[in-house]
This record gives C-alpha cells, structure tokens and sequence, in this order.
C-alpha cells in the first residue's frame, strides 16, 4: 500500500491542504505570546506578618516559627525560608512545580488560621499572604523627579495614582514603588520643652489622637428637608497642628507649636531614591505569568501620557529601563538566526541537487513545516520565545531529512528511466518506511525530555514539543506534498548539456564517493581496527563527560544589572544616603551604562534596612558597549571597591530564577543549625575560607548579628519606688524614637498618618537618651476615645474598647469618607490634654545604658535557624568547580555534626540537573532502542543504529571544551539532539541492505557495501543540512546568544565527528551484529535438530 498515491494523484487538493497549514501557521505567529523564556514559574506564596516595635530574635521566636509549624505541613512544600527582621516576618513557601498555586493558597490561609491562636495578641493585623514568583524580573522600572515638588508628593503620585492604574493594565503583576514615603504630619519632639511645661511624650500622643477623628455625626430633618452634621475633627495639614493645645500651665495654653516642630513631611523620613545621582521616586513594573511581555510594555506605554495628564505637571516621569528592549532584539535575532538556517540549508540542498525545481522541494517541505508549527503552538498555549524558535531553528535540518530522502530516491528511480509518476509512486513506495522510522526514532528521543519533571522538565517541554511538533508535520509533508510537487515539477535531464558549475561540482562529489569507495573498502578488510576505534570513543565520552567543566544555564546579557548594597551594619541613614549617591556615581560613569537607579530604606522592594539598598542599572545596546554584562561587571569590581564601610554586589538581571531567598549574588549556599550561636560561629568561618579562593567571587553571607545596640537595663525597685512601669517605659520610647504613627488622617484618594518622634537633632548619639523623661501619669493614650486610633498603639482599660473595635471603627471610618469635609474650616483642638504640670523622671533614673550587639534580622529555612552564604563566578569559571570548591572547604573546616550545608536557587537546581543527566541521556536511548526495535521487528539492528552515538558524544564535548563553554543544560539538550540526528545515517544505510538481502538476495557485505555508497549522497546532504543549521546557533550573534551557543557548539561538533566515523563503524558494527545473528539462528537449528533427533529415538 502506498500512503502518497492519493495525493499525489490529487495535486489540486494537496495543494490546498499545504496552503491551509501555512495560512494556520502565519495567523497563529501573530497571535502567540511573547516572553523571554518558556512559563516556569515555581508557585511560590509569601506569608507577612508585623509586630511593630519587636526585635528580630522576638519576631523570629513569637510569629515566624509558630507559622512556621502550621505553613511547614502543607503538601507539596518543597522549600520553606523566612526572614524576621525588626517588627516584620516574611516566610516564603516553594511548592512543587505541578501544584495549582490557588490550591496552596487556601490551603496556606486555612494554616494562618490555625496558627492565630500561637500568636500573639498584640499583633497589629492578621497575617497575610501573596503569590509571589522568584523568577519574576523588572520589565519597566519609571522614575519621577521634579523641581518643584517634594519627594512625598512624587511618592504619593505613584502610589495612589500611577500604580493603581498600571496594575489593572492586562499582563502587570505588580508595581512596586521604593524610594519615598507617603506624605504625613511629622511632629518632631523637643525633649527640654517637654521637661520644661512638665509635659509627658504620652500626653502629646493622647492630645494628638484625641485631637483628630473622624466618626459619623449623624443629620438633622427640618420640615421637608434634612441637613448633615458637619464637624470641623479632621486636621491635615502640619498648620492645623501647630495651634493645638496639649495642656494648660498655670492657666495658659501650651500649644504643639511650644514643645515641637510640626512640618508636613514624610512617614518615614529614612528613604532614599536616586535616579541618575539626581532624587527620584522609583516606580518597578513586574509582568503576570504567562504575560505577552510585548502587549503589556505596548499597553503601559500608550497608557502613560494619559497618566501623565492625571498627575501634576512638574513631575517628570522618565522611563529609566524596559526589559522589551533586549526582549524585542534578541527575539528579532534568534528570527534572523532561523532565516539564516533556512538559507543555509537551501543553500546545501542546491549544492547537491543543483536544479532549481528539484530544490524548490525540499524548500517548501521546510516552509510548510516550520510555519504550519506555528498553528500547533498556538493551540497548545506555547509562547514566541527564545527557546520555541531556537527549536524551530535546529528543527530546520531535521525537517529538511524527510524530504531529501524522498526527492532524491524520486531523482535515481527517474534517471533509471522511469516517468515521474512512476518514480514518484516507486520512489516513495520504497523509503516510506525509512522515513517513518527516521521521524518516530527522532520523536522518541524528546519522550524522555517531555517526561522530566521539575523546573527544567518544564523549561525544556515547550521545546522538545515544538521540535516534535515540527518533525510530525514535515513527515507528513514528505509523504504528501513533496511526492506530490516530484510529479509535477521534477524534469528529466537527459540529453540537456550541464553548466561549467555543476559539471565542477559533480566531479567534486565523485572524487568524495570514490575516496569514500577506497577507504571503505579498507574498514571493511580491517573491522578490529574499526572496532577499536569505535571502542575508544565509548571510552572518551564517560571520560570527558567527567572532565568536562559544567553548569546550569549560562549566564543571560539582558541588558539590565541589578545590585544589592551591604553597609556595615551599625551605618546610619545619613551615612548610607552618601554610599548609595557613591555607587551611583561610579556606575553611571561607566561608559556601557546608560541609566543607574537605586534607593535605600523602606518603602519598596528590597530588604528595606538602613544598612542596605537596591541599585539598578541599564546598559546600553549591545551595538554600543561591545562588552557583555558579566565583564561590565567585572570592570565596575575595582572602582566599587573602593567605597568603604559598603559593598556593592552587582549580578545581571535573568529570566531564570528559583528559591525563596534572594542573596546579594547569583548563587547561594545555605547553612542550617539548630542553635543561632552555633551558626553565627561557623558562617563567617566559611565565608572567610570561601574568600580567598579565585575560583569564588562576591562572596558574602545574609547574616548581621553584628549591629549596634543601645542597651536599657531597667533598674525594677528604683522603678516601682517612682511609680514608673516598664509599660510606660517602653512606650515613651516608642514615642521618641519610633516615627510612631499616632494618628490617621482621612482624605478622598487615600490615607495619611501623624508621625510623632523627637527632633531628629536629639537623636543623633544613644547619650540622648539622658535626656528623655518619663511622665507618671504617661501609661497609655488618655483623654477622649479616638475613633481612628492607630492600629497597634496600647488599648487601655480607660478606653472601654477593644483592638477588634476599634479596627471596626476604623473601616467605619473609611466607609462615610465620601461625605466631602475638604476646605471647610480648621480643625478644634482636643480635649486630652493636662492641665498641671507633671512629675518628669529621667530615663537615667530608672535604667542605665549598655552597649551592646543585635541581630538585625533573623532566618530560617525549614525550621532551623539558617544562613545563607551568596556567590558569583569569575570570568571562565564553571559551576560545578565552584561547587566542588565550597564542598571541600565544608569538609576541610570540620563542621560540627548540628550544621548541613547545601545549595540553593539556581545551585541547587543545577546539582538536581547533573544527578538526572545521564539518567536523561540513557533515557532517550532506550526510548530509540525499543521504538526501533518495534519498526524493525528485531534486538540487533537498533544496537546497530545505537552504535553511530558515542562518536557524536565525543564530538559534542570535545567542542564545548574546546570553546571554553560549560557543559550546561543547553549543551545537554544538543547532545540529546545528535542521539536523533547521526542515528539517520545509520537508518539509510540498514534499510537499503536490508532490502537489497530480500530482494536481490545479496550477502551482508555486499548488501551494506552498496547500501553505503548508493546513499551516500543523502547521507552527506542531511548532516550537511543539521550542519549548516547549527551554524548560526553556534557563531551566536546577537543579544541573547549567549543562551543559543551551548546548543549550537554541541550539534556541530559532535555531527563532524560522527559523520566522519559512522561512515565506517556502522557497516562494520552491521557486519559482527548479523554475524553474531547468524551464529544464534545455527546454534538455534541445531538445538532444534537435537531435539527432533532425541523425540525420534524415544519414539522408536
């Protein structure tokens, strides 16, 4: 049976039918998603909770770990990490990559709820959870400045306005915004005023609550018509706080203005952003998974004049970086690169064939395959990204086999002399299965790559799809179209008079069949040496897969940086204000950097310490800077060394990322202990080890223990004797020293706070705290109940409410905002205020100051106490040797037995990956044995086809090292593509000795002799074309090219080998096979005959 006759026999509808799938193809391309890599994002839900006011240790001890215990049962946990730092506890859950994140979800609230009653009950709201992507990179990152306008007001426009808006924009995830505070009120203290009026830092706050609320008032019915209460209760700015009156001193008024500076401000004034070296808001737009990366940047874009128009215009909003840029390029590059391939192949297929007819089949074949993928893609939800069309670009070789096989079978059968239906029915008749078993052993090599599980499975399914996708649609084109356009187009030659050209070319090729002839005929005569040969490559490839240096995926030139600052740990704001200006600085001034952004403190993403800070920077295109991320880098190292008191780590923004720690580099290695001591003994231990090895670079770990600490140790009797309780203590503290919001102001667009502390100018040395007194009567907010107290301030009993109340008044509160009070007078002033002076103790009475250390944050990772230890690699070295060298160093140093050590993010999916590469490679092999075992219908011939693979192995290597490129997982995936490819070679020539034993009845050495050299003309012309194929992956142009070499590298080293070798070792492998074959069936027969024997003499 002939699958082709039909079509072609119906030119017309077959026609049709290629037409329709390219029409499919071209619609689809423009509807597909855009985005950098495949979608791999790791379900990923960060839990926060805040206890404002508490110590790291506190925090860690009181909310981290009893959510800990309850988060840490949830199924499907893969890693769990957290970080206490002051008055804050963010725990990251990692779930299995298969997990529906919706489920873990609720399944994470239904373990917050059941944590609620281990907590503690002063905690200012319930903790609250996100789903959080670690992969996740900045697209945009916008900056505002102005001239004119303060930076609270640049940070009230973004928040409130901007990122309201560009979040609901389709395909944003999240707009952070960092470098600034919302506006507020800031009531700046002066302690010799306080102690002068006999007031209390306590009477100020009540003053200050009682002086500013917002409750229902309620209406009046006169007649027919109704009137609305209005109270002037609402002061907003920091003039309707300076008349205040906070007590009465011998009869007269002591207004806010007499013992503070009231200043309309920041709420946290310890912030800091920079655009350029000039200050500026940082706004950062993150994409949702599975985003068209391209529609949303088109979509923000068009959205911002809009937005501009809805904001003040003295601000200046500046797009400082957009990730679409590189996305775009290197997008348009691998396009390019796969153009080229085409071309390339057509161009080898000319050179064979050498007629445009005949070349003009091959060429639709791979048109109609490549774009009808397209289609296929799309149905399946796949996305236009780097690895989709680097696979069509190898695809392109692939493709091309099918149709070669055909056409030039087709071509002999027609030279024999037969008419082109004839050839084309005889043609096809005959290599119809080799072309099936050429295309199913193919797919069969990706069943193991579509089976794996984990984030590499993930990221390399798309595609291995799309590969397999491609080779289904060209086998089918192979077997319709292309016999179909044969019929039509192909022309008899002889008789016509070829060109100087082709007459040169075809000399060419019979001077390489004949040399192929002679050296043949010399493998056949002397098989052992062959063997050996054969041999000798087995050898070398589990040798230099042992030597080989390896990694994970290389290291991406996006064309953004990102660094993060580590200051010593006792730096002040105002110090750290001057480092991040330096940093910039330097950065900026690098020829390759077009834009540096950074900020430090809270108020944005990052860790928010004052010792730490976020810098970005933007390069300039590839075109410009003819230097790559990674030696940017590397030439920013000295300048920024020499900032001191302050480390910046800068690593290139990547598309790939995993673990629910970020370090201040691209790797980490994580400590666990069961002590805090023990870890905060052995860490800087490793890490003063792991600096002085070349091989390691930036390394530096998350632990800061280290921090200054004003120790007050409370003197309890000359306390109790004073009346002073160590809950009026603390809150006078608070008060001071804690930008306490102690008030909250409500307005239509949004909500803004009171700010009390002392004057930043008494709180510049820990010796100030002498001059901070305490108020007897100062325990908690007195005077008239606020309706909008500030979540977390003290509940007294006075107040006959509770937490939970009061919480209701405030979204009460929230609720009548509508009932406009803006412009309608000045605010009264309060009621809670004293009216004699009162007894002030000072703080050195009843406490004397230490100092001491404190950790200012506290970490955990499945339980245990952790540290996590982060490290970049130097210019030419590989991973797997920074590995080895932090595994030696770990046994060298003796840990003791209660510290493990191990990988983590990239790190660790890099060991998982190396542990499950030769399980993959082995995988894919017995996938072909057996689907080739089933085609053939027999053990030894698929070890035939197998035996054309250690060659290619060697070959791939052998390259990589030779180009100094990491054996990574891209190079993996080229080694397992050369299992499809050389094992073609091999088909081709088995089938055709297979049928010449049938049909002619010749022996095996004749049969593969003339197998051999009959084709070896589409035997050069397939690895020519997968050659050529690989040559634009491989040269790597472009941005992004440092993703495509490996792949590229590895499929043109290891075809040049093999195509050299398995010239010879398959025949001669086919030779001792069939021998051993027959030997079996002699030893069968005479095994059978002994037993006919012994039956007849029994039966005689």
């Amino acid at each position: 049976m002939n699958l082709s006759a039909p079509f072609v026999r119906r030119p017309v509808g077959t026609t049709l039918l290629s037409l329709g799938l390219v029409v499919a193809g071209i619609i689809a391309f423009f509807k597909l998603p855009v985005s950098p890599l495949p979608d791999v994002d790791i379900p990923t839900i960060m839990v926060q909770a805040t206890l404002p006011g508490a110590s790291p240790a506190d925090v860690a001890a009181t909310v981290a770990s009893p959510l800990e215990r309850h988060l840490g049962q949830i199924a499907s946990v893969t890693e769990m990490t957290s970080v206490s730092s002051l008055g804050n506890a963010r725990i990251t859950l990692q779930f299995d990559i298969d997990r529906d994140i919706n489920g873990a979800a609720r399944d994470v609230q239904a373990a917050i709820n059941a944590a609620r009653a281990d907590l503690p009950t002063n905690l200012r709201a319930n903790p609250t959870y996100r789903k959080f992507n670690p992969a996740s990179a900045p697209i945009l990152i916008y900056t505002l400045t102005s001239d004119t306008l303060t930076p609270a007001e640049l940070y009230d426009a973004a928040s409130t306005v901007l990122a309201q808006k560009l979040s609901q924009v389709e395909g944003v995830g999240e707009v952070s915004v960092g470098g600034g505070s919302l506006p507020a009120v800031r009531v700046e203290l002066i302690p010799p005023a306080l102690y002068k009026y006999g007031i209390g830092l306590e009477d100020v706050r009540a003053a200050l609550s009682s002086a500013n609320a917002h409750s229902p008032k309620g209406g009046i019915d006169v007649g027919d018509q109704r009137y609305q209460i209005y109270v002037n209760d609402q002061a907003r700015k920091a003039a309707d706080y300076r008349p205040l009156v906070v007590a009465y001193r011998n009869g007269a008024a002591v207004r806010l203005t007499d013992v503070a500076d009231v200043i309309d401000s920041v709420e946290n004034a310890r912030t800091l952003g920079l655009s350029n070296g000039k200050p500026a808001v940082v706004m950062i737009v993150y994409r949702q998974p599975g985003a068209n990366i391209i529609k949303m940047v088109d979509s923000v874009k068009g959205l911002m004049p809009q937005l501009r128009a809805s904001v003040s215009p003295a601000i200046d909003i500046t797009l400082a970086m957009d990730r679409s840029k590189t996305i775009r390029a290197s997008l348009h590059d691998v396009e390019i690169t796969l153009l080229i391939a085409v071309a390339l192949v057509i161009l080898v297929v000319f050179a064979f064939l050498r007629n445009a007819r005949a070349t003009l089949v091959p060429v639709v074949a791979v048109g109609v395959s490549l774009i009808a993928a397209f289609a296929v893609m799309y149905l399946l939800g796949y996305t236009l990204d780097i690895f989709s069309l680097m696979a069509l670009t190898v695809a392109t070789g692939f493709v091309v086999d099918d149709a070669i096989v055909v056409l030039e079978n087709i071509t002999r059968h027609m030279d024999a002399g037969l008419s082109r239906l004839e050839a084309t029915l005889v043609g096809t008749r005959e290599v119809g299965f080799t072309v099936l078993s050429m295309s199913v052993s193919l797919v069969a090599v990706f069943v193991p790559i579509l089976l794996m599980g984990g984030l590499v499975g993930r990221l390399f399914r798309e595609f291995a799809m799309t590969i397999t996708i491609a080779i289904v649609i060209s086998l089918v084109v192979s077997l319709t179209t292309t016999p179909m356009m044969c019929a039509v187009l192909l022309r008899k030659q002889e008789g016509q008079p070829h060109g100087r050209i082709y007459r040169i070319s075809e000399r060419v090729f019979e001077l390489l069949l004949g040399g192929y002839r002679v050296t043949l005929g010399l493998a056949l005569r002397h098989p052992l040496l062959v063997m050996l040969i054969l041999g000798s490559t087995l050898y070398l490839n589990f040798h230099l897969y042992r030597v080989v240096p390896k990694g994970f995926v290389p290291q991406q030139d996006t064309g953004l940086l990102v660094g993060s600052i580590q200051a010593d740990q006792s730096t002040s704001f105002q110090l750290m204000q001057q480092k991040l200006t330096q940093f910039i600085d330097i950065v900026k001034s690098d020829p390759a950097v077009d834009t540096a952004v950074g900020f430090t403190g809270g108020g944005g993403v990052g860790p928010g310490g004052t010792n730490t800070g976020t810098v970005f920077a933007s390069l300039k295109p590839m075109g410009e800077r003819n230097l790559r991320a990674d030696k940017v880098i590397e030439r920013l190292r000295e300048p920024l060394a020499h900032v001191a008191g302050a480390t910046l780590f800068l690593q290139s923004i990547g598309d790939l990322g995993a673990g629910g720690r970020s370090g201040n580099a691209a790797y980490q290695y994580t400590l666990k202990g069961s002590t805090f001591e023990e870890l905060n003994e052995w860490t800087p231990k490793l890490v003063a080890a792991l600096q002085k090895e070349p091989t390691l670079a930036d390394v530096n770990s998350d632990q800061q223990n280290k921090a200054l600490q004003a120790n007050l140790v409370i003197d309890r009797d000359a306390a109790s004797r004073l009346g002073i309780t160590v809950s009026q203590l603390d809150n006078t503290l608070y008060d001071a020293f804690g930008q306490r919001q102690v008030s909250t102001i409500f307005v239509a667009r949004n909500q803004y706070h009171v700010i009390m502390e002392v004057a930043p100018r008494f709180s510049q040395d820990p010796q100030t705290l002498k001059e901070v007194y305490i108020s007897t009567s100062g325990g908690s907010a007195t005077g008239t109940q606020s309706t909008n107290a500030v979540a977390g301030t003290v509940a007294s009993s006075a107040q006959k409410s509770s937490l939970s109340s009061i919480a209701a008044n405030v979204v009460r509160n929230q609720a009548t905002n509508s009932i406009g009070a803006t412009g309608k007078g000045v605010a009264s002033t309060g009621t809670a205020v004293s009216t004699s002076a009162e007894t002030m103790i000072p703080l050195s009475s009843v406490a004397r100051f230490e100092h001491g250390d404190t950790p200012l944050s506290v970490n955990h990772q499945d339980l245990l106490v952790s540290s996590t230890i982060s490290f970049n690699l130097p210019p030419g070295v590989s991973l797997s040797t920074a590995t080895t060298t932090i595994e030696n160093a770990m046994h060298a140093l003796g840990m003791p037995a209660g510290i493990s050590g191990g990988f983590a993010g990239s790190a660790k999916i890099f060991q998982q990956a190396l542990a499950n590469e030769l399980f993959l490679i082995l995988a894919a092999l017995a996938t072909i044995y057996i689907s080739l075992g089933m085609l053939y219908e027999s053990y030894i011939h698929p070890l035939t086809i197998l035996s054309t693979l250690p060659s290619a192995g060697v070959g791939a290597v052998a390259a990589l090292m030779l180009s100094h490129t990491d054996f990574d997982i891209i190079g993996m995936i080229g080694v397992i593509l050369l299992v499809g490819i050389v094992k073609k070679n091999a088909i081709m020539m088995i089938d055709f000795a297979l049928d010449a034993e049938r049909q002619r009845g010749l022996s095996s050495r004749d049969a593969i002799y003339q197998a051999c050299l009959m084709r070896f003309r589409p035997i050069m012309m397939t690895t020519l074309a997968a050659l050529f194929g690989a040559v634009p992956l491989m040269i790597g142009l472009g941005e992004g090219s440092e993703l495509r070499q490996p792949l590229g590298i590895a499929i043109f080293g290891g075809l040049i080998l093999s195509q050299i070798l398995t010239l010879y070792t398959t025949p001669v492998v086919y030779l001792y096979l069939d021998r051993a074959r027959l030997w079996t069936q002699r030893r069968r027969a005479a095994r059978r005959a002994r037993r006919a024997a012994a039956a007849g003499a029994a039966g005689r």
